[in-house]
């Protein structure tokens, strides 16, 4: 043992590497160390409804549909979520949402998200119709049925279909479970006809404006309206429904939950809204200490291959070049004289 002390006091060299042997031992056994911190978790709600075949919305300058537009938001607002975020995405359609999956893991299931984004499609809706305000009450369930807590992203254009009237608005008093949910607008306030698709994705018509009216003698909310529509097709152009993006009425309804509203044309104004919500909850989480022991590892192994006193002995380095040098310009010198 002595000389084992002994031989490492005097090879330094041995004592680094042997240091970031033990670095790199710590470093499989992966440690972790338990803190507090906050936990971001959010399911972005997506409008699938047909309304989001409408092409009312810019991006890099061209007309694209309002579902484009969505999956172009996602993916950018994803791509710029640290690890450790934790996102779910949900469809909206009819009176309700459902959740492809609870809220993962961002970086270690990136590839996932991105590719459920890309297959957002709106012949995957289960109702006709479009009912934004019945499907808070849906929502609110759906996000208590989560085994943990997380915020709401909700990307819609806000139309109600059928139109609200007295007898069909849900009251909304005492509703429990938008507290700071965000909803992004979607579209363009201008009318845009609603193109009407068959199950190929090819344009068959526009829908008419009957579709979109309430059916006769039908007035409350009930399984006669949820997921029915009249599949007339616009005869002509001043038939068609115009569709457009109902900001007042999503500012309005945000307001009832205690959500917040932002225009969805802006990716840095979404980025902005969602940094203002608070954390979906507070928990103890491992912090991997395995980086910092692998760092430590190379410093250490970096070390061992330096000189022990490397400015002297840089110093002293120098100096042997220039005497060398100067002895080469006077043996130089002398031939050129013998010369």
């Amino acid at each position: 043992m002595k000389k084992l002390v002994q031989l490492l006091r005097h090879r330094r060299d041995i004592t680094l590497l042997s240091a970031a042997m033990l670095m790199l031992l710590i470093t499989l056994i992966n440690p972790t160390f338990p803190v507090k911190r906050d936990i971001y978790s959010y399911l972005f709600v997506a409008d699938i409804t047909q309304s989001s075949n409408v092409k009312d919305a810019t991006l890099d300058g061209k007309l694209v549909t309002r579902m484009q537009y969505q999956q172009y938001l996602l993916h950018r607002i994803i791509g710029e979520m640290p690890c450790g975020t934790q996102v779910g995405i949900g469809l909206f359609a009819g009176v309700s949402v459902a959740a492809l999956y609870t809220p993962i893991e961002v970086c270690e299931n990136f590839a996932a998200i991105d590719d459920t984004i890309d297959h957002l499609d709106w012949r995957t809706g289960w109702s006709g119709n479009s009912r934004v305000r019945e499907s808070m009450l849906t929502l609110a369930k759906l996000i208590r049925s989560f085994p943990e807590p997380a915020q709401v992203i909700y990307m819609t254009d806000g139309e109600e279909t059928p139109k609200l009237h007295v007898f069909n608005t849900r009251d909304l008093t005492g509703f429990q479970g938008g507290k700071d949910w965000l909803f992004i607008g979607i579209g363009s306030d201008k009318g845009t006809a609603i193109p009407k698709l068959d199950e190929h994705n090819q344009l068959i018509g526009y829908w008419a404006s009957e579709s979109f009216a309430m059916q006769p003698g039908v007035a409350q909310i009930s399984q006669d309206n949820i997921g029915t529509r009249e599949e007339s097709v616009a005869s002509d152009t001043n038939d068609r429904y115009l569709s457009r993006l109902d900001e007042k009425y999503l500012i309005s309804l945000a307001k009832e939950v205690n959500g917040n509203y932002v225009n969805g044309e802006s990716l840095q104004n979404i980025l902005a809204a969602m940094k203002k919500q608070p954390p979906a909850r507070r928990s103890k989480a491992d912090f991997e200490l395995k980086w910092i022991f692998a760092g430590l590892a190379g410093l250490l192994f970096l070390a061992a291959y330096l000189p022990k006193h490397p400015i002297k002995e840089s110093k002293e380095l120098f100096k042997q070049f220039i005497t060398r040098k100067k002895r080469q310009r006077a043996k130089s010198s002398a031939t050129l004289k013998s010369s």
